[in-house]
């Protein structure tokens, strides 16, 4: 289990009184759970466990699931705030030059004059063009994720160029 891990969903809470648990939804791609049968659960102290799924069912934005073996409230309060994640090699497959935000966290930062600028923490959507967060010395800028701006983007190489405007990093 030594392979990189892609969250997928996060536990939130047990429902019901059959140890079923609902989970937050970490993907675009909800349909990934269709025939899902397994899962590596990453418990808050970072333990990874093996974990297959009898049932799953969409509701509310949420997701529903019936885990083998957890068959009471109380074994499912366990599994409290745990990340069910799917090798990385299992992702879905995206478009060229499309990102999930886990590749882009700890690219670094360099203008087109190679000017240091950060280290991406996060993406922020803001219901128009993203933004990368970056982060300096304890400075967090906002800059817009578009091709304009962002010249280069290399998750193999952990490494986005800008083009920035001026006094953009000045607010």
């Amino acid at each position: 289990m030594d392979e990189e891990l892609v969250a997928i969903a996060k536990i939130v809470r047990p429902r019901g009184l059959r140890g079923e648990v609902v989970a937050e939804i970490l993907t675009d791609f909800p349909e990934r759970f269709d025939g899902l049968e397994t899962v590596v659960g990453v418990l808050t102290d970072g333990t990874r466990t093996d974990l297959r799924i009898d049932a799953s069912w969409l509701q509310n934005n949420r997701i529903v699931f019936k885990l083998a073996g957890v068959d009471s409230i109380e074994s499912a309060e366990a599994f409290r705030n745990v990340e069910l994640c799917v090798p990385e090699s299992a992702a879905v497959e995206l478009a060229e030059e499309e990102f999930f935000d886990w590749q882009l966290e700890g690219c670094s930062v360099d203008t087109v004059d190679s000017e240091h600028v950060g280290i991406v923490r996060g993406l922020m959507r803001t219901g128009g063009t993203e933004n990368l967060v970056v982060e300096n010395e304890g400075r967090e800028f906002l800059i817009p994720f578009a091709r304009a701006i962002c010249t280069e983007v290399d998750v193999e190489e952990k490494k986005v160029v800008v083009d920035l405007p001026d006094g953009l990093l000045d607010f």
